[in-house]
């Protein structure tokens, strides 16, 4: 069966550019295990974010930019939140608080335990969401 294609509205076609933020480690009650409820455990998140250009909007105004502030403080905001089981699920809720801006067209979101075994540096997800 061949694939239809279906073309992007023109708020999620046309240029874009690349925002980032990397190597944000906070202090997170996650995992399944009851010493994992009991205290925090350091984790590591990772974004990337693929943005919609505005023609002529940024004006050099941090207002008609997508803010690094803006989404650094509400994933911190969103890992002290409460105890998650999985890594899956933070990543999702991420997902999600990040694509609620519409100027992000598609984000990738990692996140990663960095001390679960001592023989290696992290374990984790990363999953990719595009906006809808």
């Amino acid at each position: 069966m061949a694939e239809i294609a279906v073309p992007l509205s023109p708020a999620l076609s046309g240029p874009t550019h690349k925002m980032f933020v990397r190597d944000l480690v906070l202090d997170a009650f996650v995992g399944v295990h009851a010493f994992e409820r009991e205290a925090r455990q350091r984790i590591r998140i990772n974004l990337g974010m693929d943005v919609i250009d505005r023609p002529g909007a940024a004006g050099d105004k941090l207002e008609n930019v997508v803010s690094y502030e803006d989404i650094v403080v509400g994933v911190r905001a969103l890992v002290a939140e409460r105890h998650v089981n999985l890594i899956e699920t933070l990543a999702e809720r991420i997902a999600t608080l990040v694509l609620e801006d519409r100027r992000v067209r598609e984000v990738s979101v990692r996140v990663e335990k960095l001390d679960i075994f001592h023989d290696a540096g992290s374990v984790g997800i990363e999953i990719i969401r595009r906006a809808q």
